[in-house]
C-alpha cells in the first residue's frame, strides 16, 4: 500500500477518535441533528478502525510464526501460520483500500426512476413497462417504496413514459448504474411470423436531493402550466385542473405531477423533481471530465449510451460495460431478482476506484 494511502487510512481513525470523544460531550448530545450526523460519520469510520486494528495483530501473528521457524519441531506448524497470516493480511490491504473508495453521499438516499420508451413502436412502449415493473419488483424486494408520479400508457400496454420515485435505504447506491439506453431482442406477441425484433427504451436514475439542501431555483426562470389529470382519482379525475407542468426555461427541463388531488401539491412533487434534475445535471457536468474513464458512467445521465442487451431466446442479459458480464438468467431477472447484476456493477465500480487509488490519482 502506499504511504499517502496509509496516511489517509491514519487519518480516518484519528476522526473516528474524535467523533467519540464529541458524542460524549453534553452540548453535542443535547443537538440531536448533529448528534445523528456525528452518530452516522462515526458508524461509517468504526469498521476502518476495525480494520487496521485486525492488521496490527495479523503483523504480530507473522512476526511470531517466523520466530518459529527456527525450532525444527515447530517449523511446520510456524509455515501454516505464517500461510494464513500471509493471506489475512492479503485481505485486510484490499478491504483497507476499499475504505478509501471515496464514497458517493447520495448513495444512501432516494431517487427518480424515469423509464421511457425508445425506437420500436408499441414494443418498445411494451419494453419500458416490462423494465419498469422489473424495476418494481426489485425494489419491493428490497423493501422500498415506490411510488409513480406521472404515467403515459402505450396504445398496445407499458408505458411511453413512466416516472416514478422510490424511497428506501441505499436505493441509489444500487439503481445509479442503470442509467442508460436497454435494448430487447425477442419476438413480439404482434409478430405473425415468428421474426425477431429489436426494441429500446431509455432508463434515467436520478437521486433526490438531500433534505435542506435544495438547489435554488428563481420563479423567473418557470413556467407553470394546468391540466386535467389523466390519471387516478375517481371521480376527481377531469373535473378540475390539478395537473402541474413546469418547464425551466434555461435548460427546457420539463417536469409533470398528476397523481394528487391539489395543485398544491402537485406542484409540489414536480418542484422537488425538478430540482433533483437540475442539480444531476450540475453533477453530469462535473463529471464529464472523468467519463472517459469511468466504464459505468456514474452520475453522468448519459441516456444515448447502449448499457445493456436483454435476449429473451437466448434467455440471457449482456452489460456491455463490462467485460464478460452475460447472466443467463433473463426470466427471473426481468421478475426483479437483480442481486447478481447489481452486486457486480457494484463490484466494478469499487475495482475501477481502487484502481485509480493504487495507481496514486
Amino acid at each position: 500500500m502506499l504511504p499517502s494511502l496509509r496516511y489517509k487510512l491514519e487519518a480516518l481513525v484519528e476522526r473516528r477518535e474524535e467523533l467519540e470523544r464529541l458524542l460524549s460531550d453534553p452540548d453535542v448530545i443535547g443537538d440531536a441533528k448533529r448528534f445523528r450526523n456525528l452518530s452516522r460519520e462515526f458508524a461509517q469510520l468504526e469498521p476502518v478502525a476495525t480494520a487496521l486494528a485486525d492488521e496490527t495483530q495479523a503483523r504480530a501473528d507473522l512476526v511470531t510464526a517466523e520466530a518459529m521457524r527456527g525450532d525444527a519441531e515447530l517449523r511446520d506448524l510456524a509455515e501454516e501460520e505464517i500461510a494464513a497470516a500471509t493471506a489475512r493480511l492479503e485481505r485486510l490491504d484490499r478491504e483497507l483500500l476499499a475504505h478509501l473508495v471515496p464514497k458517493d453521499p447520495r448513495d444512501d438516499g432516494d431517487l427518480y426512476l424515469e423509464v421511457r420508451a425508445g425506437t420500436g413502436g408499441d414494443e418498445a412502449a411494451i419494453f419500458a413497462g416490462d423494465l419498469f415493473r422489473m424495476y418494481s419488483r426489485y425494489a419491493e424486494r428490497q423493501g422500498w417504496r415506490i411510488e409513480v408520479e406521472s404515467a403515459n400508457p402505450g396504445e398496445h400496454g407499458g408505458f411511453k413514459e413512466v416516472i416514478a420515485r422510490i424511497e428506501g435505504q441505499g436505493a441509489y447506491s444500487k439503481l445509479k448504474f442503470e442509467s442508460g439506453t436497454h435494448r430487447v431482442q425477442r419476438v413480439p406477441e404482434t409478430e405473425s411470423q415468428g421474426r425477431i425484433h429489436t426494441s429500446a427504451a431509455t432508463v434515467a436514475i436520478i437521486p433526490v436531493e438531500p433534505e435542506g439542501e435544495p438547489i435554488v431555483i428563481s420563479p423567473a426562470d418557470l413556467r407553470v402550466d394546468t391540466f386535467r389529470s389523466s390519471g387516478a382519482g375517481g371521480q376527481h379525475v377531469n373535473k378540475t385542473d390539478s395537473a402541474i407542468r413546469i418547464t425551466h426555461l434555461p435548460s427546457g427541463i420539463v417536469v409533470e405531477s398528476q397523481t394528487e388531488r391539489s395543485q398544491h401539491a402537485n406542484r409540489d412533487k414536480a418542484m422537488k423533481r425538478l430540482q433533483a434534475m437540475l442539480a444531476e445535471a450540475q453533477a453530469a457536468q462535473a463529471a464529464a471530465a472523468q467519463a472517459e474513464t469511468r466504464k459505468l458512467q456514474v452520475g453522468s445521465g448519459d441516456r444515448s449510451q447502449r448499457i445493456r442487451t436483454y435476449n429473451f431466446p437466448q434467455g440471457r442479459i449482456t452489460d456491455h460495460r463490462v467485460e464478460g458480464l452475460t447472466l443467463y438468467d433473463l426470466p427471473n431477472i426481468v421478475e426483479g431478482d437483480l442481486d447478481a447484476l447489481v452486486e457486480r456493477l457494484q463490484a466494478e465500480h469499487q475495482a475501477d476506484e481502487l484502481a485509480r487509488l493504487t495507481a496514486g490519482e
